[in-house]
């Protein structure tokens, strides 16, 4: 199985909370939108602790180290089976300095050409019920047990 580790960053304002989520870059996902958003997230190294992998991949993707106080959330399985762990920190990031490193494919396919496109290609901040809409289908979860955490005031 497949684990991954992201960050779910997120702000209070007077309507209540913003979400940060990020579009993959590349081909694969230009023209998918509505439940193709996600947090921030990409694989452990060997021996690597899953809290260091999420920061690391954040940083990767977003140009950003998040600091602070940050909230476990429970695990979730995506539907190709890949289980994501994640954590919340409360925070704040200006999209418009999103810096995503980037990967190289061969595209198109077959065709012997290597193209470079960022891990991440836009990034929004999104109330729950636009966040819901966009965010993968199983990732809603981590955006629901935050909200319990904070409401319920286990942290």
């Amino acid at each position: 199985m497949k684990l991954s580790a992201g960050i779910l960053l997120f702000k209070k304002f007077d309507e209540g909370l913003a979400f940060f989520l990020v579009h993959p870059g590349g081909p694969f996902f230009a023209r998918k939108d509505a439940g193709f958003w996600t947090i921030p997230k990409g694989e452990l190294f060997t021996n690597e602790k899953p809290l260091d992998a999420a920061i690391r991949e954040f940083n990767e993707e977003i140009g950003f180290t998040p600091e602070g106080e940050f909230i476990e959330l429970d695990a979730i399985t995506q539907k190709g089976g890949k289980k994501v762990l994640c954590w919340a920190i409360e925070g704040d990031f200006d999209i418009s300095n999103l810096v995503s490193n980037t990967f190289e494919i061969e595209w198109p396919p077959k065709s012997g050409k290597k193209k470079s496109y960022p891990e991440v290609d836009k990034a929004i901040w999104a109330n729950y019920e636009e966040a819901i809409l966009l965010i993968n289908e199983r990732q809603i979860s981590f955006l629901d047990q935050l909200i319990l955490k904070l409401s319920s005031s286990q942290i």
